[in-house]
């Protein structure tokens, strides 16, 4: 079990809390069983991502596994949302914490909510735990390295909340929205990138010539921008790329680098896109 103390849990309770959070957020909250999770949103009405979180079923209400820094703004906005729906909105951040499972690990602590991570099977078992957590975040870096290998973000990491779009960030690729669920706050934007195929920019996976720079480090091609680089581990991280530029200057023989270093730039064997295939040279 690995402890990820940088996320925690909000729940929500009371007849309308199933629908009601649907007709907010980007992911399918009806069609959501015990022992399943969705990755979702909560978008501007301008269709920039809010606050994502992970959301399973208990017995009592919807759990959301969430960022921590966050989550009192989460709940505030989302009592903003209440209106007079039979709804209860909790923090849970003193009373329960989140865990991560990478495979083969298969044990689940008394009273957990476990499901698996509904971004990537390869990112094992979600575990919202009732209780306090243990002192230590002894595994943190194998969890983190196994997300940055599969190429899947994280906000506040990877992206800044209130900046991003669901497409930017491979929600579309990654289940994050459910095109067909009908109305959630910035559908409208959201929808129109889908069907016009408008998202230039994409969080891709990277390698570098020699350890990555902190995050939020500039990248160029050549000697134009091209992004920003996100959370990184040794020669491995995720950059919020503008694609189009860095396909036309890597044809072109240009370098794609952040503070000097070299990057190549691979997409992820489950990434339905095409572009980004070329790899930058030093």
């Amino acid at each position: 079990m690995i402890h990820l103390p940088d996320r925690t849990v909000l729940r929500l309770s009371g007849e309308d809390a199933r629908s009601w959070f649907a007709n907010l957020v980007t992911c399918d909250i009806v069609h959501l069983e015990p022992g399943h999770g969705r990755w979702g949103a909560l978008l501007t009405p301008q269709g920039k991502i809010l606050f994502d979180f992970l959301v399973t079923e208990g017995e009592d209400g919807l759990y959301l596994d969430t960022d921590a820094t966050l989550a009192a703004d989460f709940a505030k906005r989302l009592n903003f949302y209440r209106l007079r729906a039979k709804v209860k909105v909790e923090d849970l951040s003193q009373a329960w914490h989140v865990e991560a499972a990478l495979p083969p690990a298969t044990i689940v602590p008394e009273g957990a909510l476990a499901f698996p991570d509904p971004r990537h099977a390869e990112l094992g078992l979600r575990l919202l735990v009732p209780g306090p957590a243990r002192a230590d975040d002894a595994g943190i870096a194998s969890y983190h390295r196994r997300r940055l290998e599969l190429g899947i973000p994280e906000g506040g990491k990877d992206f800044r909340f209130g900046e991003a779009f669901p497409h930017e960030v491979l929600m579309d690729m990654l289940a994050g929205v459910d095109f067909k669920k009908g109305c959630f706050v910035g559908q409208e934007v959201v929808s129109r990138m889908q069907h016009r195929g408008t998202a230039r920019t994409r969080i891709v996976p990277v390698t570098g010539s020699a350890a990555l720079p902190p995050p939020g480090a500039e990248i160029r091609i050549g000697d134009r921008p091209a992004g920003t680089l996100g959370s990184s581990a040794g020669r491995q991280g995720l950059a919020l790329l503008r694609l189009d530029r860095v396909e036309e200057g890597l044809a072109a023989g240009e370098s794609l680098t952040a503070e000097g270093i070299a990057l190549a730039v691979d997409k992820p064997s489950w990434w339905a896109g095409t572009a980004a295939t070329h790899k930058a040279t030093a």
